[in-house]
């Protein structure tokens, strides 16, 4: 392994980092795909729920961001209650944490252990300085006398060895700050899902229908439960 030199750690890094940038690339592209206003599209929501519940779903299928999708799934299962539609919205916000932090674990793996993998190629390429040193060391005096500079081999070996470490750096760097990036991003898409989420709950809890629908529910419990202690 030594033998190739550090110059195939090189090459592995290049391969890793353009898959980097390629990550990186795709998941800036992902999230500015679902940028929108949370403000407004709040504000249009509980317009579009005091006018109606196709005008509510009407809206949230307009809006391209992952907020509109959770809250969309609360619209569908919105005739069976805030409780339905609650499970509902966390079963889509569980799908859409998915969607968000999608091979961001490649950016923090790569990010903790490029530093590790330029090591490796800076201890091969020392390893590979001391064994050009151990064979300058059978050189006769003479002719080592003759020579003013040291072997070209140690100094590329210890270049390579140099390189390694740097590189390594330079691209762990980029890709641990696109990673703390993008998880910072979605956790504020979370955190603006769970807001929207309960402008449709408050606007659930606060319909008569509902209260109505409870009311007539521990009615009948109620009347069952005289009847049956009538019975006995």
């Amino acid at each position: 392994m030594t033998g190739f030199g550090a110059g195939w750690v090189m090459y592995l890094m290049l391969g890793l980092s353009v898959i980097s940038v390629a990550v990186i690339l795709e998941r800036a592209w992902f999230f500015n795909s679902l940028r929108d206003d949370l403000s407004i599209l709040a504000k249009d929501l509980r317009a579009a729920l005091d006018d109606g519940l196709d005008a509510a779903k009407k809206r949230m299928q307009s809006s391209p961001s992952a907020e509109a999708a959770v809250v969309m799934a609360g619209l569908a299962t919105y005739d069976k209650g805030p409780k339905a539609a609650e499970e509902a919205m966390e079963g889509a916000k569980a799908l859409q944490r998915m969607k968000l932090e999608k091979r961001l674990v490649y950016l923090a793996t790569l990010g903790n252990n490029a530093p590790f993998i330029g090591l490796f190629g800076t201890v091969i390429g020392v390893i590979g300085a001391f064994k050009a040193l151990g064979t300058q060391a059978n050189v006769p005096v003479a002719e080592a006398a003759a020579q003013a500079l040291a072997p070209t081999e140690v100094m590329s070996s210890i270049s390579e060895a140099l390189v390694a470490t740097a590189v390594g750096i330079f691209i762990a760097i980029p890709a641990v700050a696109a990673n703390n990036y993008f998880l910072r991003a979605t956790k504020r898409v979370l955190a603006n899902t769970e807001a929207l989420t309960r402008v449709l709950l408050s606007h659930m809890k606060a319909d008569p229908t509902w209260d109505a629908g409870r009311t007539s529910t521990s009615s009948a419990s109620s009347g069952r439960s005289k009847k049956s202690k009538k019975e006995d």
